[in-house]
């Protein structure tokens, strides 16, 4: 029998959706808790913080095409107020011993060896940090090792890209002066960064600024399904000339080439993002990234439990050693030079 391969996992949205107690001890439905991690071979993730719009609508559906209505800018004391809230779920599955939170890669590599699963706490969206960044020092303090910019909405730092489909991702302007600041900050703390739902402009910005290897923890190739939210091949050139990665996510609407919210999508939609992303820049910039409990996923998965299944359709594709790499060993060495180049 075929020993388990680690996984890393790079976003998921469980923190929004369950509690700490629920989460710990597993839950009847959505996709993760520590239970079906376990099963899954689910060694460790980025756990994502979220707080939602609530103007936040449906997506309005044509013969053809999708669009998300983009949500306005959130206030920052609501943002703030509610993120508390859900890291503080994160601390709490560290005190039930469920998870054990990961600051540096010595973290990651114990939760390997000591089969517990390792949380990175990510912020998604900026907007809990306020555009003076005094929050951001805390916030590290806390844990805080991985930060998306933006959401989907606007904020101080930036623009979201808006949801469409079909669609480029040149849905907006860029970087603010306080997300430039904003970058700079977290290359001097060691904060990845997360480029998922930055729009073209701000990829831009972002790739200008950043001295990190730039990252995009949940988002697949725009080339075989031109969502908006998806990678351009002259962004994923950016990504591995960077030294970076994308994790494949498992949203259907980001798989499929022609944007349907179906279940029944095939696990080969996901190795054929991530072939083609191998085969543009290499399998060293290739990752997994779910989405878990945030987006609909492929029935054929399930949830975390069935990563065996993913893997197994991957070795189709990949070797066993690119495998590995897609897995684990590319999140580790990205996590490792980004968090080791602190220099605060």
């Amino acid at each position: 029998m075929r020993p388990m391969q680690p996984v890393f996992d790079g976003h998921n949205d469980a923190l929004l959706r369950a509690t700490a107690e629920e989460i710990a001890a597993g839950r009847p439905d959505g996709h993760l808790d520590v239970p079906r991690a376990r099963a899954g071979g689910l060694t460790a993730g980025i756990f994502a913080v979220f707080t939602p719009s609530p103007e936040r609508h449906d997506p309005i559906i044509s013969d053809g095409g999708w669009e998300e209505p983009l949500p306005p800018p959130l206030a920052p004391g609501v943002a703030a107020e509610h993120a508390l809230r859900t890291a503080g779920r994160l601390h709490r599955l560290e005190q039930l011993g469920a998870v054990r939170l990961v600051r540096d890669v010595a973290d990651l590599d114990s939760c390997a060896a000591d089969g517990v699963l390792g949380a990175v706490l990510h912020l998604e969206g900026a907007e809990a940090i306020g555009a003076d960044l005094e929050a951001l020092e805390l916030w590290c303090a806390a844990g805080l090792r991985s930060l998306g910019l933006v959401w989907s909405r606007p904020n101080a730092f930036g623009h979201g890209v808006a949801g469409r489909f079909p669609s480029s991702p040149d849905t907006g302007d860029g970087l603010t002066p306080a997300g430039t600041r904003l970058v700079e900050r977290c290359n001097e703390l060691g904060i990845l960064l997360d480029a998922s739902h930055l729009n073209l402009a701000g990829f831009r910005d972002l790739a200008a600024t950043s001295r990190a290897p730039l990252v995009a923890t949940h988002s697949c190739a725009h080339a075989l399904a031109p969502a908006s939210r998806n990678l351009t091949d002259d962004q994923l050139d950016a990504i591995g000339a960077s030294g970076g990665l994308v994790g494949i996510t498992y949203v259907v609407a980001f798989l499929r080439a022609d944007g349907r919210d179906d279940p029944d999508t095939p696990l080969t939609a996901i190795v054929a993002h991530a072939a083609h992303v191998a085969e543009r820049i290499g399998v060293d910039h290739v990752a997994l990234g779910s989405d878990f409990d945030g987006a609909t996923i492929p029935a054929a998965l399930g949830d975390a439990a069935g990563l065996p299944r993913l893997l197994d359709a991957l070795r189709t594709e990949f070797s066993a050693d690119d495998v590995e790499r897609i897995a684990w060993g590319n999140w580790r060495r990205v996590l490792d030079a980004t968090w080791s180049a602190k220099r605060g």
